[in-house]
């Protein structure tokens, strides 16, 4: 079998697509030949049955004709790749729909978000299938929609044994959007004096710096400075290591995203506490809290500070085993390009 992959970007050290990498490996151990069409690629990350084309322009128009032009030559080529799948951009879903369909090639979105638009609705519309961690993790009602968990990478995520600690270093990981919730973060831990917190990841967007500044001041203002700290991203390789050392994950997402820090954290054994309704899947109800409650947060850290939480760990590493590893979601996207 041969399958086109599109994502913008091949990187295994990006702090927001470094996932990407391990997905393509487990689809290419699944394949005959992986083809990936991105804006950029570091050379050297994909196994040898992988080619990658980059379609990069610094004028949109430029980008889609390239991404075009580059789609229209694989699928001339034999055998035709049995779908094209594009990763968490539906605009690649809608150029390429017109060009694989008539030929029976097959078209996947793969997305997770909770932001809905004109252009997702077009996607959904254009595409054979609409893959997602959840259905509540799919922001349009279709019934093309099928949920194949969310890929983690269960070698690179080793479960950790953590000593019991006095003190809990609690880690909040993602971009700085006010979608993330950080705010309430913030507060809860101000709360509970016993709970030190780091809030990392990039900020990209206009939004987004702007949202940092806040959470800057918010600190400061709320004196906690030195138990709450505001930082930049984090290159992906180094993501395993901070959950390692830390005692829980927070993550206070708006509802209809289903972050995959979350499973990661839990493919290593660190106890998550969560708002997202989507998560309930995973995490049981004493780690979830209300999303605009700090003290409710609050609560449940202190409820965490006294407990096994490598027994905790453990369980929710079994749930990421069961429902979310890469391999299972390779299989599943396999299977979806053969329908």
């Amino acid at each position: 079998m041969r399958l086109v992959v599109v994502t913008q970007q091949v990187d295994p050290a990006s702090p927001v697509l470094g996932a990407t990498v391990a997905k393509v490996r487990a689809l290419a151990a699944r394949c005959d030949e992986i083809v990936v069409l991105a804006d950029s690629a570091v050379e050297g990350v994909l196994p040898a049955n992988c080619r990658v084309h980059l379609f990069r322009s610094r004028h949109r128009v430029g980008r889609g004709a390239r991404f075009g032009a580059a789609l229209a030559h694989e699928l001339a080529r034999r055998p035709r790749p049995a779908a094209v799948l594009a990763h968490m951009c539906p605009i690649y879903a809608v150029l390429a729909a017109p060009l694989a369909r008539p030929l029976g090639v097959r078209v996947l979105l793969w997305f997770t978000h909770w932001r809905a638009s004109r252009l997702l609705a077009l996607a959904e519309r254009v595409s054979s299938t609409v893959l997602t961690v959840d259905p509540r993790s799919f922001p349009l009602s279709s019934p093309k929609v099928r949920a194949i968990g969310h890929g983690i990478d269960l070698e690179g995520f080793r479960c950790v044994e953590r000593p019991a600690t006095e003190l809990l270093d609690a880690i909040a990981l993602g971009r700085t959007s006010p979608a993330k919730g950080l705010e309430t973060v913030v507060r809860a831990a101000a709360l509970e004096p016993t709970v030190r917190l780091k809030v990392l990841g990039p900020s990209l967007t206009d939004e987004e710096r702007a949202h940092r500044q806040e959470l800057e001041r918010l600190v400061s203002e709320l004196e906690v400075g030195d138990r709450v700290s505001v930082g930049g991203p984090v290159p992906r390789q180094e993501v395993p290591g901070l959950l390692a050392d830390a005692d829980v994950l927070v993550n206070n997402m708006r509802a209809g995203a289903t972050d995959k820090v979350v499973f990661e954290a839990a493919a290593t054994c660190l106890p998550v506490l969560a708002s997202n309704p989507a998560l309930d899947t995973l995490l049981p109800s004493e780690l979830r809290f209300a999303r605009d409650d700090p003290s409710a947060l609050a609560d449940r850290l202190r409820w965490l500070s006294g407990v096994d939480r490598n027994v905790i760990g453990r369980d929710l590493r079994a749930g990421v085993e069961r429902m979310h590893s890469v391999e299972s979601w390779a299989d599943a996207v396999i299977e979806a390009a053969g329908r």
